[in-house]
């Protein structure tokens, strides 16, 4: 056993020899930049969208009732004459209406319609043939899901390469090589609402077709990372 003793004294030296150059390595210093970069590019409002709505007030929950679902019965007739146009039934709601000693004095009903085409001309014909008896609570127009998503990754792979460009402007600066530690990608745009229009106001409009503009909405992608330059 005498004979092994040295041995054993320089296994635990050969390992603290053996460990030092992969500790160093792992604790190598480098400096550590927080990058981001964006880039838009426009997306098409191919698609539009509208609510419309039929709303009444009255003493009897159920006459109401009647009134608000055969109009929306008239407006489903209506749309069902436009192809192009995909029509959806959306809430129905009953409010009690208040009054003094909070009381309720009567009750409102609303119901919607939701109408969603590519066809924008198509939809502003219909609108202004529902504007008769309908409100319109909203109408926008937007990108389709396809054209917003070749927009998304156009916008992304414009980010990644200022991303890209701004991390080897910095490490040239440096004089030193670069490397991406980490990234995260995102993006956004979202095209604003048409105003409002109330039903008092449409009322008495014609059957003239609403003015529908589409334009563009800028699709934006942000790039955001870390890089690592070495000591």
């Amino acid at each position: 056993m005498t004979s092994f003793r040295p041995l054993l004294k320089a296994i635990p030296l050969l390992a603290l020899l053996c460990a030092t150059p992969t500790t160093a390595a792992a604790a190598g210093h480098v400096t550590t930049i927080d990058l981001a970069a964006e880039a838009s590019r426009p997306a098409a409002n191919d698609l539009a969208r509208a609510t419309v709505f039929a709303e009444a007030s009255g003493a009897a929950p159920g006459d109401l009732a009647r009134r608000v679902n055969s109009l929306i019965a008239d407006g489903l007739k209506t749309a069902r004459g436009y192809s192009s146009i995909k029509t959806q039934s959306g809430g129905t709601h009953t409010y009690p209406v208040y009054g003094k000693g909070n009381r309720i004095e009567g009750w409102r009903m609303r119901s919607e319609l939701t109408l969603e085409s590519a066809d924008s001309a198509a939809l502003s014909e219909l609108l202004g043939k529902l504007q008769g008896s309908l409100g319109v609570a909203n109408l926008a127009m937007l990108p389709a899901p396809e054209t917003r998503k070749k927009a998304e990754n156009e916008a992304m792979i414009d980010a990644l390469g200022a991303f890209k460009a701004r991390a080897k402007v910095i490490a040239d600066a440096f004089g030193k090589p670069y490397r991406i530690s980490h990234l995260t990608i995102s993006s956004s745009g979202r095209p604003p609402p048409m105003p409002i229009m109330r039903a008092a106001a449409l009322a008495s409009a014609d059957a003239a077709p609403m003015p529908v503009e589409p334009g563009d909405t800028l699709i934006s992608a942000t790039v955001s990372g870390k890089i690592e330059l070495p000591e």
